[in-house]
């Protein structure tokens, strides 16, 4: 377990080297941010000297070596338009995104999982029909088309839930059933097929012809056996509600990261996009060690050493 651990962080130590390197240069591809942030007839004068005093002047390379040694103090910068440090922007950001993603995962798991259980075991059943048209639907739908139905049926049309914002408790439903669709959907199929393949196996006919009855034998082992496409799945779907709040929280006015970084994005904000986009890739390494780390409580002939 020691050396499976330690060639793992090893592995994501480099991940992240990757991704800081990589965002760090593509977004000085994406133009010069000072040219937003003067105003409009600045002479050159007054542009390079902002320049000069954001330190865009400098080599790329120089900025990037200066940036690596900020982060290895755990110090993020501070945002080029705002002039906070970023740790504070991202900080004030992260709960209601974190709020969001909860509620979406506990309805995509809430919703996804069972559906997909009963889907299996009850494969004639005109629920499971109806269910296999929810997976479809919901992998089809767009996350912006959907939630702007969800906006439109609920929050025009019936005037139930608010539609936009973080104020009010209920805020947070729209836009969690329109982040949970997409995830609820891979849950129910990828749970369904496990599932299925498990009934087929030898063991569920020895139990039934036992007399055990269906009930028990999925609850006590169809489930267990199954759980392992399931945690593998689960820890992608995380690292997905997270990348899917950019668009949803845009659709509601969320006030999350996913909102910043767009905001970011548009004015070239180039540390508050860094340290949102590590964020992100420290969350899915962090999420994909966990579950390899869950394969063996579930299924103990899983061994992490030696490729055993």
């Amino acid at each position: 377990m020691s050396a499976f651990l330690i060639r793992r962080l090893l592995q994501a130590a480099v991940s992240l080297l990757g991704v800081t390197a990589m965002i760090f240069f593509l977004q000085r591809l994406t133009g010069d941010p000072v040219l937003l942030m003067v105003p409009e007839g600045a002479t050159q004068e007054a542009i390079d000297a902002l320049r000069s005093q954001l330190g865009f002047d400098r080599p790329v390379m120089a900025q990037f070596a200066d940036y690596m040694a900020g982060l290895a103090q755990l110090d993020f910068g501070q945002s080029i338009v705002q002039n906070v440090p970023v740790v504070d922007i991202v900080g004030s950001r992260l709960p209601f995104t974190i709020r969001l993603a909860m509620a979406a995962l506990v309805l995509a798991l809430g919703v996804g999982v069972p559906l997909g259980v009963f889907m299996a075991v009850r494969r004639d059943h005109p629920v499971s029909r109806i269910g296999m048209g929810f997976v479809l639907a919901g992998q089809s739908l767009p996350t912006f088309w959907s939630g702007i139905l969800l906006i439109l049926v609920f929050a025009v049309w019936l005037g139930w839930l608010p539609a936009s914002g973080a104020r009010q408790a209920a805020s947070v439903i729209l836009p969690a059933i329109c982040l949970s669709l997409l995830s609820m959907a891979t849950f129910a199929r990828v749970a369904r097929t496990a599932v299925l393949d498990e009934l087929s196996k030898p063991y569920v006919r020895a139990a039934r012809a036992k007399g055990l009855p269906m009930a028990r034998v999925v609850t006590r082992h169809v489930l267990r056996n199954g759980a392992i496409p399931v945690i593998s799945i689960a820890a992608l779907e995380i690292a997905n509600l997270l990348s899917g709040a950019v668009i949803v929280e845009t659709v509601f006015a969320w006030p999350g990261l996913g909102q910043l970084t767009m905001q970011s994005i548009a004015a070239r904000d180039f540390p508050i996009v860094q340290a949102v986009v590590l964020l992100g890739a420290f969350v899915s390494i962090f999420l994909n060690l966990t579950a390899d780390l869950l394969y063996s409580a579930v299924d103990p002939r899983i061994r992490l050493e030696g490729g055993k």
